[in-house]
């Protein structure tokens, strides 16, 4: 077998679950090298609660390394290159050289791609991004909220309308109801169109039932900051006195140098084994694009979400196929498709959408009711993830794994 090196590039969800299964599944001559240029790991879904004061940014931050199994070499600095032929990575001007790759190097925020967005919008898909937003929202008396997707596609589908729910319940709470109205406006035909007309009518009418308007195939072209106003294509101006805008996303640079993306500017990737067209090279997460049954128009075919479930699950695929490969044997181990979403509406209480995404003739997703269980059960996780290992971690792991059990739902940690 030998000894083996596999560099997994990134620390978000996909990077950190490949780093620590992959140091419980191989001996310790193999070795594990997780890149990240953040010595700090911001939970992302906690965005939208540090947004409107629920979380303190400490209660949603870790070391990086206080996340990694022990065993788990930790290497902080920017990736300059990668080469699939030579087999290497370059960070701060060292060459690294791996036997496995795993590119789990997520979605970046890209503003510029659309006039007066980057100096006029708030945004809850960062870490500073929320922090700037919470206070914006605290300084806010009276007007108009409008929440915005600027592009397609988006990572965590659901967040955006989780986002003006919350929004509009902060503002609810603050008895401000009245002198505030939430806005929604998305190039989408109708929410999260890819799970489907039937989860899209259930999310317009949560959106309907705290106040928000929605208005759908709102595709934003221009923001005039000074003015107030938002230009979209083929529609009237519309004012607003504060944005909150998912921004453009795109690839890190460091991949399409690397002549590892498609047209799109995404890695494709094998729908099942989450390779990539190079030996030993795999992508998984946000990076990635992976087509799926169904159309979201006549000519344009859907994609697999961009969403943190779908990376844990392709990061235990992944990982069971380099063991695998490694032990000289095959896998059998493939991503089916599957994921779910807590859909967080205000009032602590939130959906839970389910389902199989590689289902044919579309996609096959379900909403269950709305309720605090659902809400509970995504508390539950941020503490599960978070947590140090040890103890504390196997006990709140176990509690999701019976909560599952119970309501019927497998959950795989």
């Amino acid at each position: 077998m030998g000894s083996n090196t596999i560099l997994i590039l990134g620390g978000g969800v996909g990077g950190l679950v490949t780093a620590n299964e992959l140091r419980k599944a191989l001996p310790s001559e193999n070795r594990i090298v997780l890149i990240e240029k953040n010595s700090e790991h911001a939970f992302a879904p906690s965005f939208l609660w540090l947004m409107v004061g629920d979380r303190e940014p400490r209660q949603i931050t870790r070391p990086v390394q206080d996340l990694l199994q022990p065993g788990v070499d930790l290497k902080h600095g920017e990736i300059s290159g990668i080469s699939a032929v030579d087999q290497t990575v370059e960070v701060d001007g060292e060459s690294l050289s791996y036997d496995h790759l795993v590119i789990a190097l997520g979605a970046d925020l890209f503003p510029d791609a659309v006039v007066g967005l980057k100096e006029s919008a708030h945004t809850f898909y960062s870490f500073e991004g929320a922090k700037k937003l919470r206070q914006a929202l605290e300084s806010f008396r009276e007007g108009t909220v409008a929440v915005v997707v600027s592009a397609m596609p988006y990572k965590c589908p659901g967040a955006p309308y989780e986002g003006a729910m919350l929004i509009a319940d902060y503002f609810r709470r603050l008895g401000l109801k009245d002198k505030v109205k939430v806005c929604f406006y998305t190039p989408e035909p109708q929410p999260m169109p890819v799970a489907g007309p039937e989860l899209g009518k259930a999310v317009t009418e949560m959106l309907v039932s705290n106040g928000i308007a929605c208005h759908p195939l709102h595709q934003l072209t221009s923001v005039d900051a000074q003015n107030g106003k938002l230009t979209f294509e083929g529609k009237e101006h519309v004012a607003y006195d504060l944005l909150v805008a998912i921004p453009p996303h795109k690839s890190p640079a460091v991949v399409k140098e690397a002549g590892l993306t498609n047209d799109a500017g995404w890695i494709p990737v094998n729908q099942e084994t989450l390779e990539t067209e190079h030996n030993n090279v795999y992508a998984i997460g946000d990076i990635t694009s992976l087509p799926i049954p169904g159309r979201w128009k006549p000519d344009i075919p859907m994609m697999l979400p961009k969403a943190g479930v779908f990376a844990h699950a392709q990061a235990k695929v992944v990982v069971q196929r380099i063991v695998a490969n490694i032990n000289g044997k095959d896998s059998e181990a493939v991503f089916t498709g599957d994921g779910y979403c807590m859909l967080e509406a205000g009032k602590s209480v939130a959906g839970f959408a389910f389902g199989n995404f590689y289902a044919e003739p579309t996609p096959q997703v379900e909403l269950r009711e709305l309720g605090k269980t659902w809400h509970i059960g995504k508390v539950m996780f941020e503490k599960w993830w978070l947590a140090p290992f040890g103890l504390k971690r196997s006990l709140l792991g176990q509690m999701l794994k019976t909560g599952g059990k119970f309501l019927g739902i497998k959950v795989d940690l």
